[in-house]
């Protein structure tokens, strides 16, 4: 019988299983992230991203070393990271239901040219642009530390979109149709670059 007061220690082993076990109590919002170089766009959904530190702002974002926009992201200074809506989970499933072998993703959504040439999802509930501050081999993924330099954040009571609400995608289906909000994109439109960015010292 334990003495009053102390605390009983349980020796348990880390077993890969249970660690993804745990890791599927936790949810997170889906994040796509899109960048290019030499006028090729790519992009994805990422499993792990976080804010890093406040003041300085800074966010990471962690791409699977395995996926092509990876390659791109090594030429490029800058990252664009999109939030999602409930609503907009077909967006999702085609930035991480796919790879870039299979299927042109930048055909099948609107998009364009944002801040620093960084490809802007129009159907995204809010986005910002990062320059890379790092990379770093974490694994079987690469981290890139941003700093945001350009912001869209507009007022939404939307319900994000969760990892848990799209984790049933599968990379092996067919390719989606189009993915298109026309009222979102067109209320999007009216953006300017320079309204968004930020001072950076």
């Amino acid at each position: 019988m334990a003495a009053r007061g102390v605390m009983s220690i349980h020796d348990v082993d880390v077993i890969d299983e249970l660690f993804d076990d745990l890791m599927t109590m936790l949810d997170s919002p889906v994040f796509v992230v899109t960048t290019q170089a030499d006028a090729q766009p790519a992009g994805c959904l990422v499993s792990f991203a976080t804010q890093t530190s406040v003041q300085p702002p800074s966010f990471m974002v962690g791409m699977l070393r395995s996926d092509h926009v990876v390659e791109v992201a090594s030429r490029s200074e800058h990252v664009a990271v999109h939030v999602l809506s409930r609503r907009q989970r077909a967006l999702a499933e085609l930035f991480g239901g796919h790879t870039d072998d299979q299927i042109s993703k930048f055909t099948r959504c609107t998009w364009r040219a944002g801040p620093y040439g960084m490809p802007i999802l129009d159907d995204a509930l809010a986005w910002f642009v990062g320059k890379v501050v790092s990379r770093s081999d974490v694994g079987d993924h690469v981290c890139y530390l941003l700093q945001p330099i350009s912001v869209w954040a507009p007022e939404s009571s939307e319900e994000l979109l969760y990892l848990s609400d799209v984790d049933d995608l599968d990379s092996s289906h067919e390719a989606p149709p189009p993915v298109a909000d026309h009222e979102q994109r067109d209320r999007l439109r009216r953006y300017g670059v320079l309204r968004f960015t930020l001072d950076v010292p």
